[in-house]
């Protein structure tokens, strides 16, 4: 446990840096922040304004990818959501999350979400939000890329570092 709270570090600006992945998330998702779900225009168009804003000073915030999401799961951190249910997030994060975040992925008028209860991404209608609890969670990279092997999948429960 000690390993993976060094891995994390507040910023103390409401962002957490990733030194594993060298990624900066959003300490909270937009359901924290706003207290209600979003669909995946909404949570581009937060992301836009969050740049327009230059939040936490910095204007490259994003939608991250599935693997980006898959690679914040850890199965050891039993984390919770809204609902009290268990997400397996760091503990930095604070509990109150969604458990499906938007991903940048898109096919048509489907786009992924990343499940951190089952970690599973999964294809959604872009305009899904009330039932199925979305959220977006702006990533940005904090420095050179981190070519990692291990968590390669980014739709299934196959693999763990």
């Amino acid at each position: 446990m000690e390993e993976e709270s060094e891995r994390f570090k507040d910023n103390g600006d409401e962002t957490l840096t990733d030194s594993k992945y060298n990624l900066m998330w959003f300490k909270q998702d937009t359901y924290q922040l706003k207290a209600k779900w979003c669909t995946h225009k909404q949570a581009k168009k937060f992301v836009q304004r969050m740049n327009e804003e230059k939040f936490a000073g910095h204007e490259d915030w994003r939608v991250p990818s599935s693997q980006e999401c898959r690679n914040l799961y850890d199965h050891d951190c039993k984390n919770m959501d809204f609902n009290d249910d268990i997400v397996h997030i760091d503990y930095m994060f604070p509990e109150g999350c969604g458990t499906n975040v938007w991903c940048v992925e898109e096919q048509g008028n489907n786009a992924m979400i990343y499940n951190f209860y089952s970690d599973r991404g999964y294809y959604v209608r872009k305009t899904s939000s009330e039932d199925s609890f979305m959220v977006c969670r702006p990533v940005r990279t904090s420095g050179p890329k981190v070519k990692k092997s291990g968590r390669l999948s980014a739709t299934g429960r196959s693999r763990r570092e």
